[in-house]
C-alpha cells in the first residue's frame, strides 16, 4: 500500500521527467547530447600545413647530344693504323694476362663515350675494356626502357658496337664502394693487375713523338698509348715487388695491384666520395706500397664533349668541337660575340694523309677542355647535363641526386677528419700519423 507522501513523490518525478522530455524534443538537443565527445578536435582549415614548393627554374639547359650519332645504325670506323694493336702482343712483355682497362659510369653518356672511344682509337683493344654500369638503373638500360635525356641513360648497343664489355653493379654505389668492386672483380676475374680510368677524360697518345718515350707516329719506334702502358707494367711488376699503383696523370688512368688493396683492407666504403683517395693512397703509403708517377700519353681531365667523336677517328670531314653538356645560362647579348662557355671550334686542314697534323689539332682542343673545366665552370656541372626521364623506370630527380650526393661528400669529409684525428690529407708529416691510429686519436685542432 502507497502512503500519500509516497504517491506525491512518485507523482512529482513523472512530471519533471516529462518535462525535460518536452525539453530535449523542442530544442531538437537530443542529437548533441548523445554526440561522443571529440577528444581530438578539428585544426581550423587554415593551419592545415602546406608545403612550401621550390621555385620554378629560370634556366634549364638544352637536351644533351649523342656524339657518335652513326654508332647507332653501323660499325665504327677503323682507328688510326699506327695505333692498331698487335694480336696478343702484351705476351711479348712477359705478362699474365692481358690487361683490363676498366671505366666506371653513372651520369652523362656523352663524356663516357668520349673516354671508352678515346683510349680505342689510342690504341688498346676494345675487347681489354670494361666499362661498369653504375646506374642503380637494374636492367632498364640492358631492355632500352630509358631516353637519352634521362640522366642515368646507357645505350648497351652502341657499347657492344665498339666491342667492349659491359659489367653492371646490383645497386649504385659510391666512388669508394666503386673501387672495392673493381677489387672483387679482380677476384672473379685471376687478374693480377689491371688499370682504371675516370670517365671524364681524353686520351691520346704522343702521336708527335715524345723524347725518351715514343718516336713520331707512323716512324720506326712509335708507341702508342696502350703499348706504352704494356711497358709500364712490365716494367713495374718485374722491378718492385711493393708496387701499389702507378699514376698516369694522377689517378685519371691508374694501374692497380689487387693485393696492394687487400692489404689496406680496400676502400673506405664510410668515406664515399672526396677525401676517399687521400684515405687510400695514404694508407697504402703507410703499408710500404709504392705509388709512383709514369707516362703513356695525354689524358686530359675534361667535363665536356667532343661535337662528334668521329674526330678521334680523325676523319678530316669533321672540325673538331666540343661542347658543355650542362652549360651555363646565356650571357647578355653584348656578351655573346665574346661566348666560349658552350662550344668551341677551331680550322682544321683537312688533309687524309696528314693524321698527326690532325692530332695536333685534338691535342689543342683538349688543352682548351682542360682549362674550361679548370675555369669559373665548375668541375663537376657535367654530371647534371641530362633532366629529362621522368615516369621512365628508377627516374630521380637529377638536381636532387646532386644534392645528396653534396650532403654525403661533407658527411664522407667529417668521417675522414674523425677517423684520423687530423683536418686535411697530410696526415703522415703534418699528422704523424701511422696505419694503426685508425680511429684511435684525438682530434689535433681546436
Amino acid at each position: 500500500m502507497i502512503r500519500p507522501r509516497q504517491a506525491l513523490f512518485l507523482i512529482g518525478l513523472l512530471f519533471s521527467g516529462g518535462f525535460l522530455t518536452l525539453l530535449i524534443l523542442r530544442n531538437d538537443v537530443r542529437h548533441d547530447l548523445l554526440k561522443p565527445l571529440n577528444v581530438y578536435p578539428e585544426e581550423p582549415e587554415e593551419a592545415k600545413p602546406t608545403p612550401r614548393y621550390k621555385p620554378t627554374p629560370s634556366y634549364v639547359p638544352p637536351p644533351i647530344q649523342d656524339p657518335f650519332p652513326a654508332l647507332a645504325t653501323s660499325t665504327p670506323p677503323p682507328i688510326p693504323s699506327y695505333n692498331v694493336a698487335e694480336k696478343d702482343v702484351w705476351r711479348k712483355y712477359g705478362l699474365e694476362i692481358a690487361p683490363p682497362l676498366i671505366i666506371g659510369f653513372t651520369r652523362s653518356w656523352p663524356m663516357l663515350l668520349q673516354a671508352v672511344v678515346s683510349y680505342i682509337t689510342a690504341g688498346w683493344p676494345a675487347d681489354q675494356i670494361y666499362v661498369v654500369e653504375n646506374t642503380g638503373m637494374q636492367q632498364a638500360n640492358a631492355r632500352g626502357q630509358i631516353s637519352l635525356q634521362h640522366p642515368w641513360y646507357l645505350n648497351h648497343s652502341s657499347l657492344r658496337r665498339l666491342g667492349v664489355n659491359i659489367v653492371q653493379t646490383p645497386v649504385l654505389l659510391s666512388f669508394a664502394q666503386l673501387q672495392n668492386f673493381y677489387l672483387s672483380m679482380s677476384y672473379a676475374n685471376n687478374w693480377p693487375y689491371y688499370f682504371w680510368s675516370h670517365m671524364d677524360v681524353l686520351a691520346l697518345g704522343h702521336e708527335n713523338g715524345f723524347e725518351g718515350l715514343t718516336a713520331r707516329a707512323g716512324e720506326p719506334g712509335y708507341k702508342s698509348l696502350y703499348t706504352l702502358c704494356l711497358e709500364e707494367l712490365n716494367r713495374t711488376v718485374a722491378a718492385d715487388e711493393r708496387w701499389g699503383l702507378r699514376f698516369f696523370a694522377y689517378d685519371h688512368l691508374t694501374l692497380q695491384n689487387p693485393k696492394a688493396i687487400e692489404d689496406i683492407d680496400g676502400w673506405d666504403t664510410l668515406i664515399p666520395y672526396y677525401m676517399t683517395d687521400c684515405d687510400t693512397y695514404t694508407r697504402l703509403h703507410m703499408r710500404n706500397w709504392t705509388q709512383k708517377d709514369a707516362n703513356c700519353g695525354v689524358v686530359t681531365d675534361t667535363s665536356v664533349a667532343l661535337d662528334d667523336l668521329l674526330a678521334l677517328y680523325r676523319d678530316p670531314s669533321i672540325t673538331p668541337s666540343f661542347r658543355d653538356p650542362n652549360p651555363p645560362p646565356p650571357p647578355p647579348p653584348e656578351e655573346e660575340k665574346n661566348d666560349n662557355e658552350r662550344r668551341d671550334m677551331v680550322n682544321v686542314t683537312r688533309e687524309p694523309t696528314d693524321p698527326i697534323e690532325y692530332w695536333k689539332v685534338l691535342l689543342s682542343v683538349a688543352d682548351r677542355m682542360f682549362h674550361y673545366k679548370h675555369g669559373g665552370r665548375g668541375r663537376n656541372t657535367w654530371q647534371s647535363g641530362q633532366h629529362g626521364g621522368k615516369g621512365e623506370p628508377f627516374y630521380y630527380d637529377s638536381a636532387g641526386f646532386s644534392e645528396a650526393l653534396e650532403v654525403l661528400t661533407e658527411a664522407g669529409k667529417e668521417v675522414f677528419r674523425r677517423k684520423w684525428g687530423h683536418g686535411n690529407c697530410d696526415l703522415i708529416v703534418g699528422g704523424g700519423l701511422k696505419f694503426e691510429d685508425q680511429w684511435q686519436v684525438l682530434k689535433d685542432w681546436e
